[in-house]
């Protein structure tokens, strides 16, 4: 999986199975949530090929809480 940091330095979009990659899904689970329209952020379909924008797949990420993070309050 890629780190955010590199997903930062993407091009402007990226397909499908690599957008996937950076949520954690496989090529088929990428591919099942564009089909259902529950991939997480917006796929633009550009003739018959699909591309994700790389900024909202970003700033989806930077919205999603550190694993690393304490949940402690008392921290």
């Amino acid at each position: 999986m890629p780190t955010l940091d590199e997903i930062r330095r993407w091009p402007a979009t990226v397909d499908v199975v690599q957008a996937g990659r950076a949520i954690g899904l496989g090529r088929n689970g990428a591919y099942e949530a564009v089909k259902q329209d529950r991939f997480p952020v917006r796929v633009l379909k550009i003739g018959n090929r699909l591309r994700v924008v790389t900024a909202e797949l970003v700033a989806l990420l930077e919205a999603v809480p550190s694993s690393s993070a304490t949940t402690d309050p008392a921290a």
